[in-house]
């Protein structure tokens, strides 16, 4: 086992408390270990972050951008032994975790470059011999706290423009997957992050939460997980000045009409619903099909479910594999067995493997379910599993229906070869993001990102918009005359 220090004030520091990290393949044996930082701990990191503030926002944004590019750099150079950490402690496969580092480094690289560009435009103003502009400024000290199901292009995706943009950060990575975010606070430290700029906070939430959320320095606060936890973060912040952006629950549906290529969409809904073990923010968990080609599309996701090969995620040949922990692993059986007794069907898997050397992960084999209604509690809420629910409908105004009953609103998808339809169904779906013949998951780095309702915050992350919460907006007006 692997002992891991943490990154904090320019320098890598160890506590006399331990988290154990373990590997979802096969819970035996922890593969590391990292420091349970305590509140003491991060009272400090606030003071690190406050001097390192002082220093980045007046640092140079070309030089901010080389030391980005060159983390990415970094990042690319050491992607074999970073996926291999990531897949160890996540549980995906090898090439799901060599890709989500490639991308880790292309939102370093996206935001280095947006980072050379002015933050502002000028202006008319009715006074004469007067120019005014506006101009966008850092905000202070930033916290993120982000989740376990992608441990590394999470924080990538918060903290690149955070830093393109002047601010200093607290990264909070989830207890489950700590090792995927000390990987790309090394990367930045080793590219020449000045001290204190980022510090990375790794512990257990019930005992430092409150001294991270109390600090009176903390400015903004980004966080990626759960409705329960989210809300109650809003809550916190609702009478103080502390911005809040949050990326929270979906209930992905992925819209199957008469006239689609339904070969294309099977392959899609599957990758889209059990790729990750179907532990993504935007995998599709709700298919809704025209009810003349239901039993032929069903058949199509059948044999694409069945021919995936659970496994280790480094094992050679495994298309998916376990959950991140055995308690999600119980969470979603339990979630199946419930929509049974609800009165679903279980048309494949909704069990775990019966090969005994899986029996020591956290392992669910890719289910789909059908004889669904809109009021099974399945259909409803987020499992964050490789589970799909399949629901028949007579027209597209109620596939859109049943696209919208829904308190999410992350991501939906249409299938058809009808442009119209395809309009129609972009304009109507009530989701920040609308996929026609593709996947409800797979958004690139300079494409906005974020949900409706309680899916999200007003905020989006990724592209120029991510700009927008990591900033404020001064305006400055210039009298030049007499």
């Amino acid at each position: 086992m692997r002992t891991l220090e943490t990154l904090l004030g320019g320098e890598w520091v160890a506590t006399g408390e331990w988290i154990d990290v373990h590997d979802p393949s096969d819970l035996r044996t922890p593969v590391a270990r990292v420091p349970a930082l305590s509140a003491a701990d991060v009272t400090r990191a606030y003071d690190h972050a406050e001097r390192g503030f002082a220093v980045w926002k007046r640092t140079s944004p070309f030089e901010r951008a080389r030391i980005m590019a060159e983390a990415a750099r970094l990042l690319r150079g050491r992607r074999a032994e970073i996926a291999e950490d990531l897949a160890t402690e996540m549980g995906k496969t090898r090439a799901e975790a060599t890709g989500e580092t490639i991308k880790a480094a292309d939102f370093l690289e996206y935001y280095a470059g947006l980072a050379r560009q002015g933050y502002g435009t000028l202006v008319h103003d009715v006074r004469p011999d007067t120019r005014t502009h506006h101009q966008r400024e850092p905000l202070g000290i930033v916290l993120a706290i982000t989740p376990w199901n992608d441990p590394l292009i999470t924080p990538a995706r918060k903290l690149a423009p955070c830093l393109a943009a002047g601010n200093a950060a607290l990264l909070k990575p989830a207890t489950d997957t700590p090792q995927a975010a000390l990987h790309f606070a090394r990367a930045l430290h080793d590219a020449g992050l000045p001290a204190g700029v980022l510090n990375v906070v790794t512990g257990r939430g019930a005992e430092i939460s409150e001294a991270l959320i109390s600090d009176p320095r903390l400015a903004a606060l980004t966080f990626t997980g759960s409705n329960e936890v989210g809300e109650a973060l809003r809550a916190q912040l609702a009478n103080s000045n502390i911005r809040f952006q949050g990326e929270l629950g979906g209930k992905n549906a992925t819209v199957v009409l008469a006239d689609a290529d339904l070969t294309a969409a099977a392959k899609a809904v599957a990758a889209a619903a059990f790729a990750q073990a179907g532990q993504r923010c935007t995998a599709t968990s709700r298919v809704i099909v025209e009810r003349p080609v239901y039993e032929e599309f069903t058949a199509l996701l059948l044999a694409e479910a069945t021919a995936l090969r659970v496994g280790p995620g480094l094992a050679a040949g495994t298309t998916m594999g376990p959950l991140v922990s055995a308690r999600q692993r119980d969470g979603v059986l339990s979630d199946i067995e419930r929509a049974v007794k609800q009165g679903a069907t279980v048309l494949v898997g909704g069990d775990q493997p019966r090969d005994e050397a899986l029996s020591h992960g956290c392992y669910v084999n890719p289910t789909v379910l059908g004889d669904m209604t809109p009021e099974l509690d399945i259909w409803r809420e987020e499992v964050f599993g490789p589970v799909v629910a399949l629901l028949p409908v007579d027209s597209f105004e109620e596939a859109v229906e049943a696209v919208n009953d829904s308190v999410f609103g992350l991501a939906a998808a249409v299938f058809t070869q009808n442009l119209g339809a395809a309009y129609r169904f972009a304009d109507e779906a009530e989701c920040g993001q609308i996929a026609v013949n593709t996947t409800t998951s797979g958004w690139d780095v300079h494409h906005p990102f974020g949900g409706f309702r309680d899916s999200g915050s007003p905020f989006k992350e990724q592209g120029e918009e991510a700009l927008r919460f990591y900033t404020r907006v001064k305006t400055v007006a210039v009298h030049f005359g007499a």
